[in-house]
């Protein structure tokens, strides 16, 4: 969260940046001019991941673990992740190792923090390490962006204290070490004494009462039961209403009575992190419900005016934390509540032909509100906006009310259903009819063909005059052609939706829509997750479909469930 006054650069509204020393990956170093002109280094870190803020929590965690005496403060909020450091006397570690000599108190203390630094997943090189009156202090420590493993941990270490080998360790000198011998006398003629009071000690250990830590901060709690001479061990556990590091049980329980050196296990309260909601746009009552399904609440609510925004009155400009940020079950989110454009008016252009997305995008640039669609029967394309209040160019007040009329596909029923075509009776062929003989004459045993019949005599010429009649055709057996069947129209209906959307709806826009033997048609806009979430839908008016019909419900445009009616 950093910030220009003037031509400064400011940190968090109060470390004025004096000049950047070092960036490395997310983190830069820079030396700032604190409160009553004390100068000071801040470790900034640019946090714009969940991974990036998990690297932040590493290193301080890593903080709290080896309490740097460099380090003054710590700031970890949405927006603000960064340490601040403060100089630290004494010898740096370089003069250190460049010495011919040193003293054995000083490599001692330089090996306990190299343990300590490695506990944590450092190496010596990590830090910036001084020397003063034989202790090791840390001035600053690197963050690191990946973990070192204990190999590379330990090769970097015996890299940094390999000067050590070419030099010499002056031994610690006891005082009065050449009097040894006298104290070894006295303590020859009282083992007995003491071995005594040994004994006595770890048969009757002495007891003390466990004082009670709950709610309390778990860093103070384990330095309470640790300074009453109790080993403390951690364990994980989530509470509602219960500060995030804090204690919510021990083991055993304040007011018990146990002996010097028992352990007292707590358990501190960390929830795993849930991810905040997107509440822009929305009203007190609805982001109220969208927190609600997250087990977070409505924090504190600040009124501005909305007409540098362009936000109608009563709606949500902007919350904290962020959308999509981590947050804990329990938390409050801030919100920014609009207090309506003042003394503003506003117009929109002429819609008509535009999709209802689209006209919907020009309202909310204009500051007014889409409340009301009606849909109408048209040949135009489906959600195609057909007619709208106000009209075209008309000046309103912002936030005022919009009315839209969108097309919806257009259908025609049958003026009385087809009923079934009735079948034709069973062909049966005919009998054939045999030809008699004429009288007078012996029938042939040959077939008569029709090339042998004679033709009609000539009335001119001489004979008889008598004609001899043809043969009859045989009738040849013709099949009649069936009627082909029409196929039958599927008969329309009114059919109703009804819905019960789940509690743990994921987030996302939801459509519905009704499918039949014509297409699809939509019933139902796009809709948020948190305004249907355990909510109960159901069709304003029956949808008229034809044939088999189901309606489908999409979120973001890929099919979420079916309902058959």
């Amino acid at each position: 969260m950093t910030g220009q006054v003037g031509r400064v650069k400011v940190i968090d509204g109060k470390y004025e940046v004096l000049r950047e020393l070092s960036t490395q990956g997310m983190v830069t170093l820079s030396e700032v001019r604190a409160a009553e002109g004390v100068t000071r280094h801040v470790a900034w870190f640019a946090v714009a991941t969940p991974a990036d803020r998990q690297v932040f929590h590493a290193y301080r965690t890593a903080l709290r673990a080896l309490e740097p005496a460099g380090l003054t403060d710590v700031v970890a909020r949405p927006g603000a992740y960064y340490a601040v450091w403060k100089p630290v006397a004494g010898q740096p570690l370089a003069a250190l190792l460049e010495q011919k000599v040193r003293p054995q108190e000083t490599v001692d203390a330089l090996n306990a923090t190299a343990d300590t630094l490695a506990a944590q997943g450092y190496a010596l090189d990590d830090a910036d390490l001084v020397t003063e009156n034989h202790q090791v202090s840390v001035a600053y420590l690197r963050p690191l962006t990946l973990p070192r493993t204990p190999e590379d941990i330990a090769a970097r270490n015996a890299q940094t204290l390999a000067p050590l080998k070419a030099g010499r360790v002056r031994r610690r000198r006891e005082p009065g070490a050449w009097l040894s011998f006298v104290p070894g006398l006295l303590l020859l003629g009282g083992a007995a004494y003491l071995g005594a009071q040994a004994v006595q000690i770890y048969l009757n250990p002495p007891v003390r009462e466990v004082v009670s830590v709950t709610g309390q901060e778990a860093k103070v709690a384990a330095r309470s039961l640790t300074g009453a001479g109790f080993r403390v061990e951690y364990t994980q556990g989530q509470a509602g209403g219960r500060a995030i590091g804090s204690i919510i049980r021990q083991d055993p329980a304040g007011g018990t009575t146990l002996p010097r050196g028992r352990l007292v296990i707590l358990t501190v309260n960390n929830p795993p992190a849930i991810e905040v909601p997107a509440l822009e746009e929305m009203n007190v009552g609805q982001a109220r419900d969208a927190l609600k399904d997250r087990a977070m609440l409505v924090g504190k609510v600040i009124k501005i005016d909305g007409t540098l925004s362009n936000t109608p009155e009563g709606r949500v400009i902007a919350q904290l934390p962020e959308a999509g940020s981590s947050a804990q079950r329990g938390q409050s989110v801030q919100l920014l509540i609009s207090t309506g454009i003042s003394a503003k008016e506003t117009w929109l252009p002429n819609l008509t032909g535009l999709t209802f997305d689209q006209a919907r995008a020009h309202a909310r640039a204009a500051g007014l509100v889409v409340t009301s669609v009606e849909r109408q029967p048209s040949d135009q394309p489906e959600n195609t906006v057909l007619e709208q209040t106000p009209a075209p160019y008309v000046r309103v007040d912002v936030g005022s009310p919009v009315k839209l009329t969108v097309a919806s596909a257009r259908y025609s029923a049958p003026s009385r259903p087809a009923g079934n075509l009735p079948l034709p009776p069973a062909y049966v062929p005919p009998t054939p009819v045999q030809p008699e003989a004429p009288q007078g004459t012996e029938p042939t045993t040959e077939p008569v063909t029709p090339d042998a019949v004679p033709a009609t005599p000539d009335t001119g010429s001489t004979g008889t005059g008598t004609t001899t009649p043809p043969a009859p055709e045989t009738a040849q057996p013709t099949t009649p052609l069936t009627p082909e069947i029409a196929p039958t129209e599927p008969q329309t209906r009114s059919v109703n939706f009804e819905y019960v959307f789940p509690g743990d709806l994921p987030a996302g826009n939801y459509t519905v829509v009704v499918r039949d033997d014509d297409g699809e048609r939509q019933i139902m806009p796009p809709t948020a997750a948190a305004n249907l979430a355990n909510r109960r839908a159901n069709s304003s008016e029956a949808a008229v479909v034809r044939g088999n019909a189901v309606f489908v419900i999409r979120r973001d445009g890929v099919d979420y469930a079916t309902v058959t009616p």
